[in-house]
């Protein structure tokens, strides 16, 4: 197992608070002070992470941002070690914070009783702090290569997964005999609504953002199983009311397995999608592998009060400590953060550096997708790309 790693790399100016450290003061704040809870997470967690903060500090030079970078420990070592995935009052400190940037958590040894996996956030992070949009871009980047016939700017486009409720809010809660089990999928009208909002306004805000010259009309796509299951059903019609209210973004319709094929099809017609828990975990990896990988693919939980930021695969144990992972995947994290705690410009920079690293042949992938070089020639190039 890989021992507890400082989120902050040596070098750097801010250090660590302890995890059991009291929230930060509250009250006026630098314009351009930046406070960030970092969660390192299980196995290539550490690195992914140091890495993300390494370029994060010359971003911050760059951009004339002060940084305090506080480390909460919390995921699968940390259960084994003390029977619990987090440390007390762990939401209200990661609430308090600018930022949450998280490494993945997890570790295939480490279990409950009835065989399921122990010390995972997602059903204490997500819940815990009503973060209830999962927001996962799927761009295909300049020098990239995915597992289709499709090249760079084919593939942009974001799925928006309900992140509370859904098939996994059973987790732990369904009901098993020797003989069969069962889980339930709970939908309700608020918790689409609010979801489905959030991914309208999302598809509004990327069509502010793109070139004047841009014909592209932006509309937001609900999958389900409508078809099948009533829940699914409620999800669309809920869809449908929400969708009435911006005759500016259009709307449609597919179903999970029609949706299944044309993501890896016709990954080109889709702007925003939106849909149930389940649907999103499983649909969202299916699109990393058409923009080269897992290891390419950041996330946001974002919530009314708080979110977080994390890639969107796990832990990988087998790679800890070998310093092969690809860190591309937290620093696309990094930049959904920058944009959401309002430092776009800073966003912008950083995506334009990681874009260029892969354009210009500074970083490249093995097939089986590790960087060449390793982590530390990623964060290399990238902070090289910065300027």
């Amino acid at each position: 197992m890989q021992p507890d790693t400082p989120a902050t790399p040596p070098e750097a100016s801010a250090s660590p608070a302890p995890s059991d450290a009291p929230p930060a003061p509250t009250g006026p704040r630098p314009p351009r002070h930046l406070t960030l809870a970092v969660i390192p997470g299980d196995g290539i967690g550490p690195e992914l992470t140091r890495s993300a903060l390494t370029v994060l500090h010359a971003l911050a030079e760059q951009k004339g941002l002060t940084l305090d970078i506080r480390e909460e420990l919390a995921g699968a070592e940390h259960f084994r070690r003390t029977g619990r995935p987090v440390v007390p009052g762990v939401l209200d400190r990661l609430a308090a914070a600018d930022g949450v940037l998280k490494g993945p958590v997890g570790l295939p040894d480490v279990r409950h009783p009835d065989g399921t996996e122990a010390g995972l956030l997602g059903g204490v992070l997500r819940t815990g702090l009503d973060t209830y949009a999962n927001i996962r871009p799927m761009r295909l980047l300049p020098g990239v290569r995915g597992a289709t016939r499709h090249a760079a700017g084919d593939i942009d486009y974001v799925i928006v997964r309900e992140n509370t409720e859904g098939l996994y809010l059973s987790r732990g809660a369904g009901v098993a005999t020797p003989d069969a089990a069962t889980d339930q999928l709970m939908i309700t009208r608020s918790g689409t609504a609010r979801v489905v909002r959030h991914a309208f306004e999302l598809a509004r805000t990327r069509a502010a953002a793109r070139d004047a010259s841009s014909t592209r009309r932006p509309e937001v796509v609900c999958v389900d199983k409508s078809n099948v299951l009533r829940s699914f059903a409620l999800f669309h019609t809920v869809f449908e009311e929400v969708a009435a209210d911006y005759p500016d973004i259009g709307s449609g319709h597919l179903y999970a397995d029609a949706a299944a094929h044309e993501l890896v099809a016709h990954p080109e017609r889709f702007d925003v999608l939106v849909m149930e828990n389940f649907l999103g975990d499983i649909l969202s990896d299916l699109g990393a592998a058409t923009v080269g990988g897992l290891g390419m693919c950041g996330s946001g939980n974002i919530g009314d009060g708080a979110a977080y930021f994390e890639p969107i695969h796990g832990s990988a144990p087998a790679l800890a400590g070998r310093g092969l992972a690809n860190p591309t995947s937290q620093l696309l994290s990094l930049v959904l953060l920058l944009e959401h705690v309002g430092h776009p410009d800073a966003a912008r920079t950083l995506h334009t550096a990681i874009a260029r690293a892969y354009a210009d042949g500074a970083v490249g992938l093995t097939p089986t997708g590790t960087p060449h070089g390793g982590t530390h020639a990623v964060t290399d190039a990238v902070v090289a790309a910065l300027g």
